[in-house]
């Protein structure tokens, strides 16, 4: 990074404090206007005190006690994750590795060997299990060894786990059903295991090397006590991430007293409580998106498994009733077009949702009901990394085989979304993405997928745009748009800078583009070496 100074500089851990930083830069964006502009930004204490032309930053040079010059590099505002699970996150790492281990015998001896270690846990639970290289010799070992202590160790990537009979009592769940919602009993013990404290932080530290500093988060029913955790994190000065949570409905429904008891309680600068979610239909592969038309490749079948659709209903206008915001997961254009009926229910100003309601992933929709959900003020949360999880040729094979490809041009149809006056705001649904602003651009500008080639580039966005779904508009979605969102005076400090000018490279580069510096709150959290 050229031409850094430094003095009069404190730093704990990899947290730097100052009390005036001025960042210089040929491209600054604002994210109140699409295109960058050469000037600079002055940060005193936890505020923006000045955005300005490189002509008038002299007087903040005289004044600064660090200054950072960036050359070409894009500043923007802090990015904004509007759909992650630390729950799922914690999975990557939880107990016993199993990343190395080829058999269920040498499997058995890391179980016992871990056990030792924890002698008062009455349970184990592991990660990084490979069942494509795991070789099992004998079905009911695991139930032998461990008759009356449950055992779960889950696959790299979570979708499935390999479990005794005790677990299966116990959590109420089994390797075919094993998603996020369905490990609800499970949560209490390990989102309260000591460790998890400290992982919590380094979660927040990968996100802010990734230029994020503010989130949506899930959390199941009540948390079952994390709240407790993050609480005392926010007390010590320990947070980089500010948190709005989302109940998501699993084990009871709908808690309103919790969600009353969570904004009453969390009113600071990093935790509040944002409102409540849940999943609608699934995905169009397996026949679980709820579609208008039938499946191509099955005509009797709109859905598999039907949508409840009348508990999803009350929920959402108990919620409304009571000053909460919902957001719904719908991939199919039927689930889609339920949900916007549904939320022509709720309360309404001049014909805009009174409480920002929320549709994420939004796989296939039809425009005239993005064009509803648009004039009522609806936000959506896409994933727009989506595409780096395939190749082209896969894809276009479920589309073809699900939908045909008449259906198919509304795959993604993004540029649709914003057309129609819908806030586009952008989620990774992490675990099962990690945030990467500049691949975003990669495959939600381009259409690219993992293998370099594009699809439906006529349903992709601007770069202006995409950097203002992931600034702007997802701090307008948390209800934060008075003090972020935009780099403006007097909103609070929180910013990303990325390592080259995003505006001018070619789009099929963007995806080489890192995240060099991180500030939240005033603080530098994240500097690239």
């Amino acid at each position: 990074m050229p031409a850094i100074f430094m003095e009069k500089e404190t730093e704990v851990g990899n947290i730097k404090d100052e009390k005036c930083l001025v960042l210089l830069s040929k491209n600054i964006f604002s994210a109140e206007t699409a295109r960058p502009v050469d000037g600079f930004v002055a940060i005193e204490g936890n505020r923006i005190a000045e955005v300005g032309s490189r002509e008038q930053v002299s007087r903040w040079i005289e004044k600064a006690d660090r200054i950072i010059d960036l050359g070409s590099k894009t500043v923007t505002p802090g990015f904004v994750d509007c759909h992650t699970f630390f729950s799922g996150y914690l999975l990557l790492s939880i107990g016993v590795d199993f990343s190395q281990i080829k058999s269920d015998k040498d499997g058995v001896e890391a179980i016992k060997s871990y056990s030792a270690s924890y002698p008062d846990r009455g349970y184990v639970f592991g990660h990084g299990w490979r069942p494509e290289t795991f070789s099992i010799s004998d079905e009911g070992l695991l139930d032998r060894e461990f008759p009356d202590k449950p055992v779960v160790i889950f696959s790299s990537g979570q979708d499935n786990c390999w479990m005794n009979r005790k677990a299966r009592e116990k959590f109420g769940f089994a390797p075919e059903k094993c998603y996020a919602e369905m490990l609800w009993r499970m949560m209490p013990f390990y989102l309260n295991e000591p460790e998890t404290e400290r992982k919590y932080v380094s979660y927040m530290r990968m996100l802010n090397e990734r230029g994020i500093t503010s989130i949506k988060e899930m959390t199941f029913d009540d948390y079952y006590g994390f709240a407790d955790t993050m609480e005392r994190l926010e007390k010590n000065g320990e947070m980089t991430v500010r948190v709005s949570f989302m109940s998501q409905p699993v084990g009871r429904g709908i808690d309103l007293e919790h969600g009353r008891a969570m904004k009453k309680r969390f009113t600071g600068d990093f935790l509040k409580f944002s409102g409540y979610n849940r999943m609608t239909d699934r995905g169009i592969a397996r026949f679980l998106g709820e579609l208008n038309e039938p499946y191509k490749s099955n005509p009797d079948t709109k859905c598999m498994t039907p949508v409840e659709w009348g508990l999803i209903g009350r929920e959402t206008l108990e919620a409304d009733k009571n000053g909460f915001r919902f957001s719904l997961h719908c991939q199919g254009d039927g689930a889609f077009r339920h949900t916007v009926d549904l939320y022509s229910r709720c309360a309404q100003e001049n014909g805009r949702l009174v409480n920002r309601h929320a549709v994420t992933d939004l796989e296939f929709t039809r425009p005239e009901d993005l064009e509803r959900f648009g004039s009522m003020g609806g936000i959506a949360e896409i994933y727009a990394q989506i595409q780096s999880l395939d190749n082209k040729a896969e894809l276009i094979s479920m589309i073809d085989s699900q939908l045909g490809m008449e259906r198919g041009k509304y795959y993604w149809n993004r540029r649709q979304m914003i057309d129609s006056g819908i806030c586009l705001t952008c989620g990774t649904d992490l675990p099962l993405l990690f945030p990467d602003v500049p691949q975003s651009i990669y495959c939600g500008c381009g259409g690219y997928f993992k293998d370099g080639k594009s699809f439906n580039e006529r349903n992709m966005i601007t770069v202006p745009e995409m950097l203002t779904a992931w600034t702007r508009n997802g701090q307008y979605s948390l209800g934060n748009e008075k003090v972020l969102g935009t780099l403006e005076k007097g909103k609070l400090a929180d910013i990303a800078v990325l390592d080259e000018d995003i505006f001018s490279i070619p789009v099929e580069k963007a995806g080489q583009v890192k995240v060099c510096l991180t500030i939240s709150n005033g603080r530098v959290v994240y500097e690239k070496p």
